[in-house]
């Protein structure tokens, strides 16, 4: 029986967070929000508001769920501290640079917007992972859909080449 060697977890935890756009923020009422950041000086940037990503007011203390590159499965589950970054500071430049250079598809002056309608959150991961490699939770983490008002107007959805009409028949 071979021992798997333990895991480096920050070093682990640095890579997943610098090859993937994407975490999974877990607020106060333990539902989990997907955002897109940027990595830097051992910190994840996010930018919430409007004209961005709709995230909830966030605690001092949050869980970070990091995906895999390769196979887009949890890879680690850690604690991080959220501070809103104020506008104006040299972090907030910094982040906020950082993230417009990683937005897609901006269309304005983002850095402007961002400082007066927006807020840029810095998320740093601390202490040991609570779920990663050798050590996940047995639970599925699987969520109930969120209420919504948002119905289908019609009764079928569309099919490829439409609905067969009665009483025709598609030549070949």
């Amino acid at each position: 029986m071979s021992d798997v060697p333990p895991v480096n977890a920050s070093a682990l935890l640095a890579e997943a967070l610098s090859k993937s756009g994407l975490l999974w923020v877990e607020d106060a009422d333990g539902r989990s929000w997907g955002v897109w950041h940027v990595w830097a000086d051992d910190t994840a940037y996010i930018v919430s508001g409007p004209g961005e990503q709709a995230l909830p007011w966030l605690p001092d203390e949050v869980r970070i769920i990091l995906r895999s590159k390769d196979t887009g499965g949890r890879l680690l589950t850690t604690r991080a501290q959220a501070t809103v970054v104020p506008p104006g500071t040299p972090e907030w430049t910094t982040a906020a640079e950082l993230l417009k250079a990683a937005r897609l598809n901006a269309i304005d002056d983002s850095l402007t917007r961002w400082a007066e309608q927006c807020t840029i959150t810095a998320l740093r991961p601390f202490d040991q992972p609570v779920e990663g490699p050798g050590h996940y939770t047995a639970t599925s983490h699987r969520a109930e859909p969120v209420e919504t008002p948002a119905t289908t107007t019609s009764w079928r959805p569309w099919h490829w080449h439409g609905r067969q009409r009665r009483g025709t028949r598609r030549r070949r």
